[in-house]
Order: C-alpha cells, then sequence, then structure tokens
C-alpha cells in the first residue's frame, strides 16, 4: 500500500473534498503539517505514523478541520480586509504604476512585512472582477491599457522602410545586447492617427531612462535630426555610446546627427520591433499620456519633460523594482 494524499484502497472516504481521517492513522498526510509519509506493505507503517506524529505533532482530526477551513472558498480579497496595503495600491494606480510594478515595489520597500504583499494578478481582478471589487474601477484609466474589460494584446503595427548608407543592427557591439555598459539607446517616433503630428522617443537600455523629443514642426528628416542632436547633446559622454532606430524615412539624416553628437547609430531589420524592445515597451506606456487618435501639436517641450519624468520616477521589474531615475544617478555617482 502507498499512500500520498490520495484515497487508500478498501478505505471509505467521508463526504466533502478531503479524506484523511482513518483510524488508526495510517501515514502522516500534507495537510497542516506539510508532511507526506509513505509506507509499502512489506514496510512498518505504524511505526512510521508513530514518529511522524512524534516529530510533527500531527493529529488527524484537528489537520482535518483546518485543510477544510483553508480549502473554504471563496475567501475576502486581501485589498478588501486590509485597508493599508489598499491604500497604498490606489496610490500608486494613480501614479500610473502597473499592478507589477506596485507588486514588485511592495516586496522592495517593505521586505520583512509579509502582510503588505499583494500579487499583479489581485490587483487586476479587484479591478475588473465585480464580486472581487475592492478597488475602484475608475482606477482602470490608470492602467496602460486604460481599458475597463480585460483583453488579450495585440501586435503593434509595423513599418518597411529603408535607409541608404545604413548601419545595421548585426553590426551593434555586443557589449549593448546584455545591457551591461550604459550608454546604448532605441529611439522611435510616436505619431498620431492621422500622420500629422509626432514625438520622438529615447529610452536608454541599461537604466531605462527616457527622455522626449518636441517636434511642433513636423516629423520630416530636416525637423528630427536637429531635435534628436540636441537632446542627445544633453548627456554626458559615458551615456552617449550608440542608438538604434527603426528604418523611418524621418531618419535620413541620421549621419548629421552621428557627427554632431559623435554617436554609433544603428538601424532595426525590418518588421523586427523586438530589436527595440525597450523603445517598443515604453511607447506602448507613453500612449497613456498620448492616446492615439490626438493631435500631438498641443504638447509643449515642458509637457514632454514632465511627462518623461513622471515615467523614470516609475519602479521596473527588470531593475529590481528600482527606478529608471535611480539607477541613472547612481551611474552618475559612480
Amino acid at each position: 500500500m502507498r499512500i500520498s494524499g490520495k484515497r487508500v484502497a478498501n478505505d471509505r472516504a467521508p463526504a466533502g473534498r478531503l479524506n484523511v481521517i482513518c483510524q488508526p492513522v495510517p501515514v502522516g498526510v500534507r495537510l497542516a503539517t506539510g508532511y507526506v509519509a509513505e509506507a509499502d506493505d512489506n514496510e512498518d507503517h505504524h511505526q512510521c505514523t508513530s514518529n511522524t506524529v512524534a516529530v510533527t505533532g500531527y493529529r488527524a482530526t484537528s489537520a482535518h478541520a483546518l485543510a477544510f477551513e483553508r480549502a473554504a472558498r471563496p475567501k475576502p480579497s486581501k485589498l478588501l480586509v486590509n485597508s493599508h496595503l489598499r491604500g497604498i495600491v490606489e496610490r500608486d494606480l494613480k501614479k500610473r504604476y502597473s499592478p507589477e510594478q506596485i507588486s514588485g515595489r511592495l516586496k522592495r520597500e517593505f521586505p520583512d512585512r509579509e502582510e503588505v504583499r499583494v500579487s499583479p494578478e489581485t490587483i487586476y481582478q479587484s479591478l475588473y472582477v465585480e464580486s472581487r471589487g475592492a478597488l475602484k474601477r475608475e482606477l482602470t484609466a490608470s492602467l496602460h491599457t486604460g481599458r475597463t474589460l480585460r483583453r488579450p494584446s495585440r501586435k503593434v503595427g509595423q513599418r518597411e522602410n529603408r535607409i541608404p548608407g545604413m548601419s545595421n543592427i548585426a553590426e551593434h557591439p555586443p557589449e549593448a545586447e546584455d545591457r551591461a555598459i550604459p550608454g546604448h539607446w532605441e529611439g522611435d517616433l510616436l505619431i498620431d492617427k492621422g500622420n500629422l503630428s509626432a514625438i520622438g522617443t529615447l529610452v536608454e537600455r541599461t537604466t531605462g531612462i527616457t527622455m522626449l523629443l518636441h517636434l511642433p514642426d513636423g516629423y520630416k528628416p530636416d525637423q528630427v535630426a536637429p531635435a534628436l542632436a540636441s537632446k542627445i547633446q544633453t548627456l554626458p559622454a559615458m551615456l552617449r555610446r550608440s542608438l538604434t532606430w527603426d528604418q523611418g524615412p524621418e531618419m535620413r539624416n541620421w549621419k548629421t546627427v552621428a557627427i554632431d553628437v559623435d554617436i554609433e547609430i544603428y538601424f532595426c531589420d525590418p518588421h523586427a520591433p523586438w530589436q527595440r524592445g525597450s523603445n517598443e515597451k515604453t511607447n506602448g506606456l507613453l500612449r497613456q499620456y498620448f492616446p492615439k487618435g490626438t493631435d500631438l501639436t498641443i504638447h509643449s517641450a515642458e509637457d514632454l519633460d514632465r511627462v518623461a519624468a513622471e515615467l523614470n520616477d516609475r519602479p521596473r521589474k527588470r531593475l529590481q523594482f528600482q527606478k529608471p531615475i535611480e539607477a541613472t544617478g547612481e551611474l552618475l555617482l559612480q
């Protein structure tokens, strides 16, 4: 006879979900103690059971009752019964933190307090599932998607434009791939629905720090190049190693930028947005501030700096929930 939490042959289980009570107790069962003892017909399983009880203090009746209590459903939401934790989550949602960022940041800020922990899924359920609704539904507007209903993600559309004389991403220095050395950037444009206005986006691969380009007069090559060069020139030399862009026509004057600010510029393959993964992710986050189909020229340079500062103040999972502004500050102090 081998028993490991399963029904025993020729034994009748009591009604309900558990079937562990029998007298005498043949084995230790993983219920309250977390201990499982296994015994064979040719083994002294009674002695095994005696040793189990002596070591763990296991009692079948109390364990059975405790297991039923733990198995009871539905359980109240942690955010419903813990007002302190709920307040922290609501505060950070209003700051546009994602549920995953909130969960990770709690572990970082309260490493020794298990009661101040919540999983991302619990936050999502509290927002979207009515029966678990510890959080106000209007807080969904602060999420990345801004949706009031959960939907599967969709792939971002891709452009296929080529730049004459470009350096392909295959020539990118190996140091940029593992993010070990800072100063390697990814760039792109956020374009409105009518293709009439745009905002330039720059993301540093190691720290995730973000900068935005103000393009009030359009995004033709003669308008993008000077704005891009001006923004990169604000960086210290240690953070100006390379820039990777897609093959959009706005970068036709890339050689001018490369020479003016002394930076290497590379271009992704067509239909390969994952080659600028950090930038693609950031562009998705920026749509919280600049929704598709809106006129992007209404935003001033000061507006863009404010949005970048707020984005750089969000904790990131890749940084062990450190903020990009914190990671960049540490680099500059080294």
